[in-house]
């Protein structure tokens, strides 16, 4: 995970938040 750690250190914080809300989507999307 350390690139993508940069690569949200270079983010503005709003769009670390949606990425955030598409990521967890994914992830229940996944699971269920």
């Amino acid at each position: 995970m350390g690139f993508f750690d940069e690569f949200i250190k270079e983010l503005p914080m709003e769009y670390v938040v949606e990425l955030n809300r598409l990521v967890e989507m994914e992830m229940e999307g996944s699971v269920g």
